[in-house]
């Protein structure tokens, strides 16, 4: 069979000084853009922009649910997976105990159970890895989890014992565990996730979203795959804001599902690059942290200050991990080639004036 062909990456104008037409590096957006097929729906469905888009989302529910091999009722579709954030810690649980979560990570978790009222406790990583066994043990004490896997900023993965461990955990506890992996369609296809625990009876969800590896960030469309009875909550939760996946989301979603192809040179695509940038990385004498993500989190001590300077004097947009509580790192998106090197050079020049 022959392998599908890697999309070329699309080339912006840089000629404006905003930070559309800056070096973006620092939302992990994808080069490649989306599939032509998705594209093409979007346009398709602006022919319709008077009439409300489907409240149920049903067409892509459908689909969505025979990419998994699970039946509808274990699939939500939302504006995004913040909105799956916040919705499940609207829905699931005990309420009356905080949220537990790792630092070091992605903030909207902690955000949003401080926002509703319920808290969160955020347990410390281990040498910028989740301590499985601390995690594990702290669950039981709290209403509902979050751990992002693959994790964000740092890229690592959990390996496969260490994932059923914390299964095992909500399984136990009864607790609600809900694994973000947005970055999981870049990962090594041989590490664990979320739907190879879902046949059992551990109340575990996925959230997983368009915006990365599918390139539609513009969007805003995620989706949750879950035991029936979580996402039975979870829909009704968002049932109050029933028209927030509006109908070009949900038709460029439906198209970009559909076009695995296209997402299989993604993948080769991203793999190529990380490799690549991890040779001048060390070619140059940098320090980084190995990656199953469309990013790269760069060892740069001072990296508030490299940020900035980065961005001031270089054009060039890049996330100091220290917003995330993993300071001493910039987190690096998987651009062009081009991009890549124009922030290696900068870097160069930035660590050793």
């Amino acid at each position: 069979m022959t392998a599908p062909a890697r999309p070329e990456p699309k080339v912006y104008n840089t000629s404006v000084p905003d930070a559309d037409s800056m070096v973006r590096l620092h939302l992990s957006e994808s080069p490649y853009g989306a599939s032509p097929a998705a594209v093409a729906a979007a346009a398709g469905a602006l022919e319709r922009v008077s009439r409300y888009p489907s409240p149920q989302r049903d067409a892509l529910v459908t689909a969505l649910a025979a990419h998994w091999g699970v039946s509808e009722d274990r699939i939500a579709v939302a504006n995004g997976s913040d909105e799956l954030v916040l919705a499940t810690a609207l829905t699931l649980g005990d309420p009356a105990r905080p949220g537990l979560v790792t630092a070091g990570t992605f903030p909207g978790y902690r955000e949003a159970l401080d926002r509703i009222g319920r808290g969160a406790v955020a347990r410390p990583l281990r040498d910028g890895l989740i301590d499985i066994g601390d995690f594990a043990e702290a669950l039981p004490e709290h209403g509902i989890g979050y751990v992002c896997n693959p994790h964000n900023p740092s890229g690592t993965a959990l390996a496969k014992d260490d994932f059923a461990a914390l299964v095992d955990a909500a399984r136990t506890s009864g607790v609600p565990l809900v694994f973000d992996e947005a970055y999981q369609e870049f990962a090594d296809p041989g590490l664990p996730r979320t739907r190879d625990f879902l046949d059992g009876d551990a109340p575990v969800l996925a959230l997983r979203t368009f915006s990365k590896a599918y390139g539609l960030a513009a969007l805003r469309i995620g989706y949750a795959v879950g035991p029936a009875d979580l996402i039975a909550e979870v829909r009704r939760t968002l049932t109050v804001l029933p028209f927030s996946v509006n109908r070009v989301a949900q038709a460029a979603a439906l198209a970009a599902l559909a076009d695995q192809p296209f997402l299989d040179g993604i993948r080769k695509g991203a793999a190529e690059r990380r490799a690549w940038f991890y040779a001048e990385l060390e070619r140059r004498g940098h320090r980084y942290v190995p990656s199953e993500t469309n990013f790269v989190a760069v060892r740069v001590d001072a990296s508030g200050q490299a940020q900035d300077t980065l961005a001031k004097e270089h054009g060039i947009l890049v996330r100091d991990t220290g917003i995330f509580g993993y300071p001493g790192h910039l987190r690096v998106s998987l651009g062009t080639e081009d991009e890549l090197r124009t922030f290696l050079d900068a870097l160069d020049r930035i660590t050793t004036a």
